[in-house]
């Protein structure tokens, strides 16, 4: 992997994705899918000189499995790092940790961008309908779009805004949140399913198997909403918290 700017991504639903497209298009630098890496327990030398990182916010922090990947990584010929973090409300100070991460690795910190994008944490919020997720998605554009500028033109990311309310959910939350709330156990399957095993092929962690045309889940899970929001027939259910709401991904927006 050679390049002088690099986008590194990560996505559940297709939120990262978009904004890896739209800054790669605007920066004209390689894009990887960190999604299949990840999969196949892979990790990489990183040879670009400037680093974009593109997550979704999970508990007011980049996600774990993306942090551990990091730092497994190559990160040697790296020298600056942005990050962009997609989330449906607010990174909490997840910048600190990103800075730390980045300190870790020998890099320079360059800041990281919030971008507000339709929420996709069923088992736990309210998922937006379709139009009101793709005004969400227009408001956000220029956002990217300015993200895109200052990497271009190697600038830093203005500080995000910090305060103990932030530093509470990213340091004392999102420790608690990882053991109390990210847990597989609660997912099962109806009646509507087809056994066509997309849920298998987009978990991450390989936490889905197909046994006699069934999903099964595993213990090794990130909440990463894939499988429930990809279901074609919408026979995945997060317990009884995902009822009755409607589901979101990236693709789904353009039918």
């Amino acid at each position: 992997m050679t390049d002088k700017i690099m986008i590194l991504y990560f996505t559940g639903t297709g939120n990262s994705r978009y904004a890896a497209e739209k800054i790669a298009d605007k920066t004209k630098c390689q894009q990887l899918n960190l999604n299949a890496l990840i999969k196949k327990n892979e990790t990489a030398a990183v040879l670009a000189e400037n680093l974009v990182l593109i997550t979704p916010t999970y508990a007011w922090r980049i996600p774990r499995i993306v942090r551990e990947w990091i730092r497994k990584a190559d990160f040697s010929a790296v020298k600056k790092v942005w990050f962009v973090m997609t989330c449906g409300s607010e990174i909490g100070n997840a910048s600190a940790y990103n800075q730390k991460l980045c300190n870790e690795k020998g890099c320079e910190y360059m800041g990281t961008a919030q971008i507000i994008m339709p929420e996709n944490y069923i088992a736990m919020f309210d998922v937006p309908e379709k139009n009101k997720a793709k005004k969400i998605i227009e408001n956000a554009n220029p956002v990217i779009e300015m993200a895109a500028q200052r990497i271009s033109a190697g600038e830093k990311f203005p500080a995000e805004k910090n305060s103990l309310y932030y530093r509470i959910l990213s340091g004392i939350v999102n420790p608690v949140f990882y053991p109390f709330c990210v847990k597989a156990n609660a997912f099962k399957v109806d009646n509507r399913c087809i056994g066509c095993g997309k849920c298998a092929e987009k978990c991450p962690l390989n936490n889905i198997r197909i046994v006699d045309g069934r999903p099964v889940w595993g213990k090794n899970c990130t909440h990463c909403m894939a499988c429930i929001c990809y279901c074609p027939t919408e026979a995945i259910e997060y317990g009884e918290k995902s009822k009755g709401k409607p589901r979101y991904n990236m693709e789904g927006l353009k039918n």
